[in-house]
């Protein structure tokens, strides 16, 4: 039977799509975005602030130290996932912990310490973290997650998350604290902006890497919120919550929901239907 020229050309497109996708899947660093993705996100968030204020205040060592401490902790955490071959989810979440914990005291020192307040470090952050995606855009010419497959543009990817959860922490203290919300009100205001962001990401055109970074960043002023809500003192609208306690507990259920939801690497939300 003699077959069409046409259909040999579509049959060795088809191929290596399907190889280009499964080299894609395998080399990626990264977990496949899912609610539950979303969930353990928020969770570690929460936990960064409740482990970063314990460090910093319970412990008394002060912002500056604990910064150090935290960032010294990231770099090893993101030194080891940059090395590992393949996606590793409890690697992956370790060092989005670090850097939360990292982006507390980073943002507390900067707010507080420095003197520029929750504005001015706010806009410093904001900057640098535009700064980060702009460089990774120019040099990659994306900033899809799905394209986190190689050590050069891992870098890139932890240096965003890196400023975007420290600009998350200095935006959520600035709402709670100097705007007046609280830390109920600070968390309502967050979470309603991300249910506008999925509203967003289902009925318009809107970029889906835009709305994804722009999702990933407001996790972050939500966990902040919500961490200081737990562990601050009643009188001033807190749960009083121990925050090695909190800690402990949202530890806790960050590795039960890793351990109960297995996850793989997947495909960044602008190829995926999943946010």
């Amino acid at each position: 039977m003699h077959l069409p020229p046409y259909w040999f050309a579509g049959l060795e497109k088809r191929t290596n799509n399907f190889m280009n996708q499964s080299i894609k899947e395998i080399a990626s660093k990264v977990p496949e975005v899912t609610v539950i993705f979303w969930i353990i996100k928020i969770v570690a968030t929460t936990l960064g602030e409740t482990g970063g204020d314990a460090v910093s205040m319970t412990m008394n060592l002060g912002y500056a130290l604990a910064s150090v401490i935290f960032i010294g902790i990231f770099l090893i955490t993101v030194f080891a996932q940059i090395m590992a071959k393949s996606f590793h989810p409890f690697l992956y979440w370790v060092v989005i912990v670090a850097t939360t914990t990292a982006g507390t005291t980073m943002a507390d020192f900067s707010d507080r310490s420095l003197g520029i307040g929750y504005p001015g470090g706010t806009s410093i952050l904001f900057v640098l973290l535009m700064l980060s995606l702009g460089i990774w855009y120019w040099s990659e010419g994306s900033i899809a997650v799905e394209t986190v497959a190689s050590p050069r543009v891992e870098m890139f990817y932890w240096t965003a998350i890196m400023f975007s959860q420290t600009l998350g922490t200095a935006l959520g203290d600035w709402m709670a604290d100097t705007a007046g919300l609280g830390y109920d009100g600070g968390a309502l205001l967050f979470s309603v902006g991300l249910v506008l962001l999925i509203i967003l990401y289902r009925y318009t055109k809107i970029s889906h890497v835009l709305l994804f970074w722009s999702a990933f960043i407001l996790t972050r002023p939500l966990g902040a919120t919500v961490g200081d809500f737990l562990d601050k003192p009643i009188d001033h609208g807190g749960l009083a919550v121990g925050r090695f306690t909190a800690s402990a507990i949202l530890a806790s259920f960050m590795v039960a929901c890793i351990l109960l939801f297995p996850q793989k690497a997947g495909r960044h939300p602008g190829e995926s239907p999943a946010l």
